[in-house]
């Protein structure tokens, strides 16, 4: 929990002084998706590139 807690401190720190609630949940929404993405990636839960393009093949379309 320290860490996570360090971590957003850190990300705080980096963005502007002038930022808003909104942009710090935003960065912390990208954050998790990105961790809980590389998690899934070392536990082998990947999808290869053409399958992921044939799964967003009617957003791809759009």
């Amino acid at each position: 929990m320290l860490a996570a807690k360090l971590e957003a401190q850190k990300m705080i720190q980096q963005l502007p002084d002038d930022c808003s609630i909104e942009d710090i949940q935003y960065h912390l929404y990208v954050i998790e998706k990105v961790q809980k993405g590389l998690e899934r990636a070392q536990k082998g839960e990947k999808t290869a590139h053409h399958r992921a393009k044939e799964r967003m093949q009617k957003w791809l379309l759009s």
